[in-house]
């Protein structure tokens, strides 16, 4: 980019343990207004999946002849990036000049970071051949959509349940009530067999169950992709062999449904459930939930008050385009969601403030130190905290350009105690000097540590309508 392109992508508040976090949404606000100066030409995406749902998507290109030239690429392709792991979709449509097109096609085709999009969008999720296709004029498909009405069902004995990569949570409910809640210890990554993730989803389940008179019905979550209560992509189940996934971690809520006489039941991915528990606390829609735990989650109710059909998959949504950017452990794309918005992010940042822990401490062991430092008035703690709320200012203002938003819910296990507090502050600095349009129309949320546990168990469990 040129001097006077990266000026204007400066970030006026500087992640403090992180100065070089250089923000998406400050690059897109920069490179929307050099296309309008030039009068550069429009660009259209779309992304469709397998349920013939089209998101379609406006961006614009730098004229051939102009110095930012170059930046047309890196604007095409991270935006590209950003709504496949939004909205999901195996085929890709674009309406561009024919060397942007062919520059997209080369970066799926041969890069590693394209290729792990294009086997996760393709094989993993959608079960069919990914695609970029040059689409032109007419040749540019109609938007679609198609959206979910899951949840807001609260009458009768429910379970609802919640799977974390360190924790499992389940609780009872009777019409809107929680009678019963625990969380529980586990550590589901490394394990290879899905016969153990049985067995501890059931533990949880048969748990709760003791404190109801009957089981109508049971809603879950957890990090992952979910299609039709399939596991298409999770992390619970990273250490199952390929083979052994498709066999039997693919089909097992299925499994499970049917261990509960096939009652009513539901799975989806955590973020959404978030989502829906800020949305039937506010009384309102339009909601944005992120979660930061062992990884980012996110879900989304649209303005009409409906679960879509998108992935909501932030955590692997680049939010800095830094070309030196943290790499994501799993995609190895750089920038992406995960290093900003969980205990990963806490972990990286431990150096830069000046925190030292033993090497071999895990992640979320080191999450309660910084929290503990943290209540304890110590003030490198209290510097993470304000970094990670700069990174959520800048984020929000990202996600606001893909998601129509009036309320941003924030919570998860990093967000626990008064560090949360301090990062939304944070925050909402960074949109009041930044963004004051967003400022005044987004409202930054953290529901406290009762809403958090039960308003999640409420929501979970409110998912599947009971059988007529």
């Amino acid at each position: 980019m040129t001097p006077a392109l990266t000026a204007r992508t400066m970030p006026r508040l500087l992640a403090e343990l992180d100065p070089g976090f250089r923000p998406a949404a400050l690059f897109h606000r920069a490179f929307d207004a050099a296309v309008a100066e030039s009068s550069g030409s429009p660009v259209r995406i779309a992304i469709e999946q397998a349920d013939g749902s089209i998101n379609v998507f406006r961006t614009g290109a730098l004229p051939a002849a102009h110095p930012d030239a170059a930046a047309n690429v890196l604007n095409l392709e991270r935006q590209v990036k950003f709504l496949l792991w939004s909205r999901g979709g195996h085929r890709v449509y674009v309406d561009a000049a024919a060397d942007l097109v062919a520059a997209l096609q080369r970066h799926y085709a041969e890069t590693e970071t394209g290729a792990f999009d294009r086997q996760i969008m393709g094989e993993r999720i959608y079960e069919r051949p990914f695609e970029i296709l040059a689409a032109p004029g007419s040749d540019f498909p109609a938007e679609r959509h198609f959206s979910v009405a899951l949840g807001h069902h609260l009458e009768g004995c429910r379970i609802g349940f919640d799977l974390g990569a360190s924790d499992r949570k389940a609780a009872a409910v009777v019409d809107g009530q929680v009678v019963f809640s625990e969380e529980i210890d586990w550590n589901p990554v490394p394990q290879a067999d899905p016969h153990w993730h049985f067995g501890e989803i059931m533990d949880s389940l048969t748990r709760a169950a003791a404190h109801l008179p009957r089981v109508d019905a049971i809603g879950g979550s957890s990090a992952g992709v979910f299609v039709n209560n399939q596991v298409k992509v999770a992390t619970l189940f990273r250490g199952v062999p390929p083979d052994v996934f498709q066999r039997r971690a693919k089909g097992i809520f299925l499994e499970v449904k049917r261990a509960w006489r096939d009652i009513p039941f539901e799975v989806v991915n955590d973020g959404e459930v978030t989502a829906l528990a800020g949305s039937m606390a506010l009384g309102d829609n339009a909601v944005l939930g992120i979660a930061l735990g062992s990884s980012q989650a996110a879900g989304y109710v649209t303005p009409d008050g409906n679960i879509t059909s998108w992935l909501n998959e932030l955590a692997f949504a680049p939010i800095d385009y830094r070309p030196q950017a943290p790499i994501d452990e799993w995609s190895k794309d750089r920038g992406c969601g995960v290093q900003y918005f969980s205990q990963q992010a806490v972990g990286r940042l431990l150096p830069a403030a000046g925190i030292t822990v033993p090497s071999d401490m895990p992640l979320p062991v080191q999450l309660k130190e910084v929290q503990r430092l943290m209540s304890a008035g110590d003030q490198r703690a209290a510097a993470i905290y304000r970094t990670l709320g700069a990174y959520l200012g800048y984020g929000v203002a990202h996600y606001a350009r893909f998601y129509t938003l009036r309320h941003v819910l924030v919570l998860g296990r990093v967000t626990t105690g008064v560090g949360g507090d301090v990062m939304l502050e944070t925050a909402r600095q960074v949109l009041a000097a930044e963004f004051p349009d967003l400022a005044g129309a987004i409202t930054l949320h953290m529901p406290d540590e009762t809403s958090k546990r039960h308003g999640q168990a409420i929501a979970a469990a409110s998912l599947p309508a009971l059988t007529p």
